[in-house]
């Protein structure tokens, strides 16, 4: 768990961010929108100065481990080159470290990205400190192609500010060989896992941004909120969230999750169901082609969508990346050209069939090559459709650590499950002042 340098740190990157947003340019040509609030004076792009867009471009992004990116760039190239040219910059794996290099560039004012690959939990932290451009009209042309829940993570200030090129959202693994019944509710799936040989249900525990996400799915749909309507204040102190930390809880007392669900990330999650130690799992699509390859379970699993919070409803939490323009790009109608090649429905459609990369639009789903690759393309559709996206905050990242280091110390026995909401509860007050 992160401690309170690890705080300080944060509230340090974010005032730092502050400062330069506020010494920014507030030209407000070309603004679209609502300009009433922290994104006033930002410039958009005009769509239709995409036909006319020449020159060269940098697109900065993780490390492409599958491929589709690289793909992307050398078919946009071959199709516009020579008068467009898009230059793919890598940066390393870890998604801090991604992070930090665009907010280094931005700090700067640096027009080395011209666009950048975000993850959903990045586009409106940026957007409130004015590092992108407006995108809403492109947007408002096209929302029709696109799942509705995967338009809400680029939404802020009433713009928006990136076009989704990768979605996701978590399902539930279970061992149909030891589970005969689909459960329907989180209850019945952790009954289930208890009673089942091998017993169990592993998730992400562990004091990371993985936790707040299992969390979230359980208090969302029981009900919970996590901020006001407004992004203001605080609303995580309910007896719904509370209810929700305490069936997860129990369910590690009662034995249904095992003690070392809280120190498990993703990998650890799925080796252990790989190995056949667990009988249900949580986590995300990309284990469902890896189960298929282990000797363990090959065969004798099923991934469905997450289930009802019982009393409640269903709630996922929405993943992926979105394309965005960076503000301090010298050639935005390059870069939003670009992003119309990358988010179209042929690009889109190679990346799912070739690649196994959750589309964002929904006739992807409908296409034969794209079920043929993911033969749980129904269900993940249904699960895209039920996600919710992650509380929208420009300091979404101290809201998250005040989520997952409170959660994960109920979950260890450090306190009670009102104790961890109440103190979850001033954490992102505190958070919530420094914007």
């Amino acid at each position: 768990m992160r401690g309170r340098l690890a705080l300080v740190a944060s509230l340090l990157i974010v005032a730092c961010a502050l400062f330069v947003a506020a010494c920014g340019s507030d030209d407000s040509s070309g603004g679209s929108g609502d300009e009433s609030g922290s994104t006033k004076g930002t410039k958009a792009v005009d769509p239709a100065a995409i036909d006319s867009a020449k020159g060269n471009i940098t697109y900065c992004a993780g490390k492409d481990t599958s491929g589709d990116l690289k793909e992307g760039v050398a078919n946009f190239n071959k199709e516009f080159g020579p008068d467009l040219k898009v230059t793919l910059k890598e940066f390393p794996e870890s998604a801090d470290e991604q992070r930090n290099q665009f907010i280094q560039r931005q700090r700067a004012e640096s027009g080395e990205c011209d666009g950048f690959e975000a993850d959903v939990i990045w586009t409106v932290e940026f957007a409130g400190q004015k590092w992108l451009l407006d995108v809403s009209k492109y947007v408002d042309e096209r929302k029709g192609e696109f799942i509705p829940s995967t338009l809400e993570s680029v939404k802020f200030d009433g713009k928006s500010w990136g076009v989704p090129r990768v979605t996701d959202t978590g399902f539930l693994y279970y061992r149909t060989d030891v589970i005969k019944q689909e459960p329907t509710t989180w209850q019945e799936a952790y009954k289930l896992a208890q009673d089942a040989n091998p017993k169990g249900i592993v998730y992400q525990g562990a004091a990371y941004e993985g936790l707040t996400v299992d969390f979230l799915e359980l208090a969302f749909a029981n009900g919970g909120k996590v901020l006001s309507d407004d992004g203001k204040k605080s609303e995580i102190n309910s007896p719904e969230n509370v209810k929700a930390l305490q069936f997860m809880v129990d369910g590690i007392n009662d034995g249904a999750a095992p003690k070392a669900v809280t120190t498990y990330m993703e990998e650890p999650a799925r080796r252990t169901f790989e190995a056949g130690k667990a009988a249900v799992m949580r986590n995300w699509p990309y284990c469902y082609a890896l189960g298929q390859q282990a000797k363990a379970i090959k065969g004798k699993f099923k991934a469905i969508p997450l289930p009802e919070f019982e009393g409640g409803g269903k709630a996922g939490i929405l993943g992926g990346h979105n394309m965005v323009i960076s503000a301090f790009s010298k050639n935005p109608e390059a870069a939003l050209k670009f992003i119309d090649y990358m988010t179209s429905a042929k690009t889109i459609q190679l990346n799912a069939a070739k690649y196994t990369k959750a589309p964002p639009l929904n006739a992807t789903y409908e296409d034969a090559a794209v079920k043929k690759a993911i033969p749980f393309s129904a269900q993940l559709k249904e699960g895209v459709e039920q996600a919710k996206s992650r509380p929208v905050s420009p300091v979404y990242p101290l809201v998250s650590e005040a989520i997952y280091k409170n959660v994960n110390a109920a979950l260890s026995g450090g306190m009670s499950p009102e104790e961890a909401i109440k103190k979850a509860d001033e954490d992102i007050n505190k958070a919530l002042q420094t914007f």
